[in-house]
């Protein structure tokens, strides 16, 4: 109890203190008291108001929420039901839509391959130098993964119709050409279909990956730069002109085929001996022949005119012999007749031995070639094995060339010697005949 009344004292103590300087009296503090009482009953009436009110607002708001949510889950039903009918209509008309595709998947796969095979050739055609870039929309057309639309098509159509008309055309066109040196220049074109490019009389290379017309660094043979001139040349009318339908590959391998001189070069050493004994045996045939062509007009024209012997001929030669003895004996008359035709035969016959000997050399020497060239493919598969056949071209190339050079020589040589000799060989005969003929005279003339 002592303890509650401090408490009391204190309390009100406090209240004293703190409306010391506003009551004068306890009346006047009994008052204000009352008055703070009265203050706080009506905020408190007034907050239970405001809460009540608020209380209604959130109910209201509560309900409303709720009635959202209801109506939500009713439209997520709706969307939901809605989306499986979707589901089940898209399943429906993708089938159908597979169906009724049926051959035209098939079609897409195959303009799509042809689209790609049109793109590959038109890239590496030689018109595409005169008509750049006609493969992009192909190309494009060959990597797509929908169905081509009927543009599409119809450039697929008009690409393919546009390469078979320009590869029946010999057209004419300035176009950039790349020198063997490396500089450019605009330069007349002439273009055969799809097959050959030629300016100033040399073939032209379609090069795909820079798009540019280069010079072939080695021209074929010169009857091919000479059609190739001519065909430029020319304004109207048909003109020969030499054409490669693999569209360039055959003539690749035709310029990189070596010429006469590198041929020769491959047989070394004994192919330049063969060549040279070959030419110094035809020099030597031809020497021969022209004079032994020579002897025989004069042998002829002595044989019309028996009756006056020239030294300048054999015949005429041993026809003095005759005239010199005609008062020795039957025997001595023969003797002098023969040794005049012997001295000549050496002469008529000089230089059949050199051919004879040169015509067998010649393929010996070939042989030899062969062997030499075996040797030396030997030794490359010895030290780098059969795995590069260039490595053992060189040794076979050898041996092959002076074959041909070795027969090349030996055959000719044969028929040339063939020709001398007979040409020599009748010669003789003439003065034979006419040495018989004289000793027959004198015969009879001594036994009548």
């Amino acid at each position: 109890m002592k303890k509650t009344r401090m408490i009391l004292v204190l309390l009100f103590a406090a209240l004293f203190s703190t409306t010391a300087f506003s009551a004068q009296s306890l009346d006047a503090l009994l008052k204000e008291v009352k008055q703070a009482k009265a203050e706080e009953a009506r905020m408190n009436k007034q907050r239970e108001a405001e809460f009540l009110k608020d209380k209604k607002k959130q109910a209201q708001l509560l309900a409303n929420a709720k009635a959202k949510l209801a109506a939500e889950k009713a439209r997520g039903e709706q969307l939901k039901k809605q989306f499986d009918e979707n589901e089940q209509k898209l399943a429906e008309a993708e089938e159908t839509l597979e169906r009724r595709q049926g051959n035209l998947g098939e079609l897409f796969g195959v303009v799509r391959q042809v689209a790609g095979d049109v793109a590959g050739v038109l890239d590496a055609s030689l018109v595409s130098a005169q008509y750049p870039g006609r493969t992009k929309e192909l190309v494009r057309m060959s990597n797509e993964k929908k169905l081509p639309s009927i543009p599409e098509l119809e450039e697929l159509w008009y690409q393919m119709q546009h390469e078979m008309t320009e590869s029946g055309k010999v057209v004419k066109y300035k176009d950039a050409v790349v020198a063997v040196d490396g500089t450019e220049s605009q330069q007349e074109v002439v273009r055969v279909g799809v097959f050959n490019a030629v300016s100033n009389g040399k073939f032209l290379h379609y090069l795909t990956e820079t798009d540019q017309l280069i010079i072939l660094p080695r021209q074929p043979a010169a009857r091919f730069t000479r059609l190739a001139k001519g065909l430029q040349e020319a304004t109207s009318g048909i003109v020969p002109m030499a054409v490669d339908p693999s569209r360039g590959s055959i003539l690749n391998l035709l310029v990189q085929a070596p010429d006469l001189k590198e041929r020769v070069a491959q047989g070394k050493e004994v192919g330049y001996i063969i060549i040279g004994l070959a030419i110094f045996g035809f020099l030597l045939a031809l020497y021969r022949f022209i004079a032994l062509g020579i002897t025989s007009l004069k042998v002829r024209s002595q044989l019309k005119h028996a009756d006056t012997p020239k030294k300048n001929n054999p015949l005429g030669r041993v026809l003095l012999s005759w005239y010199d003895n005609k008062d020795a004996d039957l025997e001595t008359l023969e003797r002098k007749v023969d040794e005049a035709v012997i001295k000549e035969v050496p002469k008529l016959q000089r230089g059949l031995s050199i051919l004879k000997i040169l015509a067998v050399i010649a393929p010996l020497l070939g042989l030899l070639g062969t062997v030499t060239g075996m040797i030396q493919t030997f030794q490359s598969i010895t030290l780098f094995g059969t795995g590069d056949p260039k490595l053992m071209a060189g040794g076979i190339s050898q041996a092959l060339i002076t074959t041909v050079l070795g027969l090349m020589a030996a055959i000719p040589l044969t028929f040339l010697h063939a020709l001398v000799s007979a040409r020599s060989k009748a010669l003789v005969q003439v003065l034979e005949e006419q040495s018989a003929g004289i000793i027959a005279r004198h015969a009879e003339k001594l036994h009548s």
